[in-house]
Order: C-alpha cells, then sequence, then structure tokens
C-alpha cells in the first residue's frame, strides 16, 4: 500500500516537475523541442505498454483477457475523447483569455490523466512487484513534458509563473486518487489483475497513436521526432532489462 501511494504520487507529481522549468526560464521554447519531448515520452510509453502490461498480462491471464482489456482501455479513451474537449495546447499560436474556456481546458487536461493514474495503479496490483515502478516511471516520463507544455499555455494566457506552475502541478494530482482506486479495485476483487494491466495498456496505446506522436508531428519536426520517439523507446527498455 506504501508503495503504491508513493509510487503514484511521484508519477503525478512528475506534472509538477516539468511545469517547473517556466520559474527559470525568460522565453517560451520553440516547438521543435516540445514535438521532441512529446515523442520521447510517446516512445517512453510504447516500451512501458509492450513491454511490461502486454506480457505480465499474457503471463497472468492469457490472451482472452489480454483482448478484452485492450478493447476496454481503448473504448473508454475513445469515450473520453467524444466527451472532453481536446486542446491543441502546443499548436494554438492564437492567445485567448484566463475565462471559462481557459477553465474547460484545464478541466478537460485534468479528466485525461484518469487513465494515467489507473495504469499506475493496476500495474502495482500485479504479482510481479517492478511493475508498478516501471509504469509509474513510465508515466512520470510522460507527465513531464505534459506539465511543462500546460504551464506555458497559461502563461501565454498572461498567468504568472508562479500560479501557472501550481495550477499545471494541480491537473495531476489526479492521478494520485485513480491511481489508488485502480490498485484496490484489481487487489480485492479476484482475477481483474490480467484485466486491469490490459486495460491499462489500451488506454495508454491510445494516447501514444492518437495524442503523442500526432501532436509531435504538427510543425514540420517528423524526422528529428521519430528520433527521439524511438530514444524513448530504447531507454525505457534499458530500464525494464535493468529491472527484471
Amino acid at each position: 500500500m506504501t508503495e503504491v501511494f508513493w509510487g503514484s504520487v511521484l508519477s503525478a507529481l512528475s506534472t509538477g516537475a516539468g511545469a517547473l522549468i517556466i520559474l527559470f526560464i525568460q522565453q517560451s521554447i520553440t516547438h521543435r523541442w516540445k514535438d521532441v519531448l512529446l515523442a520521447f515520452s510517446a516512445g517512453i510509453m510504447m516500451s512501458a505498454s509492450t513491454v511490461g502490461l502486454i506480457p505480465e498480462a499474457l503471463k497472468t491471464g492469457g490472451f482472452g483477457p489480454l483482448f478484452v482489456g485492450v478493447c476496454l482501455g481503448v473504448w473508454a479513451l475513445t469515450l473520453m475523447e467524444k466527451n472532453i474537449p481536446h486542446i491543441d495546447l502546443q499548436h494554438n499560436k492564437k492567445g485567448i483569455q484566463f475565462d471559462e474556456k481557459a477553465l474547460l481546458i484545464i478541466s478537460a487536461i485534468t479528466l485525461h490523466n484518469i487513465p494515467e493514474g489507473l495504469s499506475v495503479g493496476v500495474s502495482y496490483a500485479s504479482e510481479q512487484g517492478d511493475t508498478g515502478n516501471l509504469i509509474a516511471l513510465a508515466i512520470g516520463f510522460q507527465n513531464a513534458p505534459e506539465g511543462l507544455l500546460v504551464a506555458l499555455f497559461l502563461l501565454n494566457q498572461r498567468i504568472s509563473k508562479l500560479k501557472a506552475f501550481i495550477i499545471a502541478t494541480l491537473t495531476g494530482a489526479i492521478e494520485i486518487i485513480t491511481s489508488l482506486l485502480g490498485y484496490f479495485l484489481t487487489t480485492y476483487v479476484q482475477g481483474l489483475v490480467p484485466y486491469g494491466l490490459s486495460f491499462a495498456a489500451g488506454a495508454m496505446l491510445f494516447i501514444i497513436y492518437k495524442e503523442l506522436i500526432p501532436e509531435s508531428h504538427g510543425d514540420g519536426n517528423e524526422r528529428v521526432s521519430t528520433y527521439a520517439f524511438i530514444l524513448g523507446l530504447l531507454v525505457m527498455v534499458y530500464i525494464i532489462d535493468i529491472f527484471s
């Protein structure tokens, strides 16, 4: 219980770690660097899902639960995307006032963190103890550039650096709650672990292909983003190899 709590806290607070950068920079980072960070995060999450979550789900439940869980994860993210407005923070060059629309954007970003928290929680419920740490690390890598991008967006809306940092950090806090929820569900409902792991993998794959990869290719930086994706994938494979 202690491990899953601190794992979820560190993963969630990685959003704030990324946002912390805005307190020390004098101007916004380039689209090129934003795309590189997103692509690197996508590579990290791809390794975590395909090398970490999916093999563990197959080991604990077989192909049936894996298929059902992945489909449920994709379905859940599809429903969320249809009902939660998606705002392109990286490529929106027109400023807007910090009004109802900006609040809607912050709410949407917060809600999109729900499946990431669930991914961490169900991973800690696995019999393979290192799986939870690996997924928490992968989600943390993804949260850091996301926190930076949210903070930069708020900064462009004439919000102070400190307030932008605090708000961006809070958008990731919901992951702590959903992580604990995912852990308790898969721990106390017998046979749910492989479904939970597969659900997390499906949700992560959806985020990678639908969100991170397209976002990282939005400003003509396809080649460098591809390199960053491959580097992120290899870094996470190396980390998994060390833990296993």
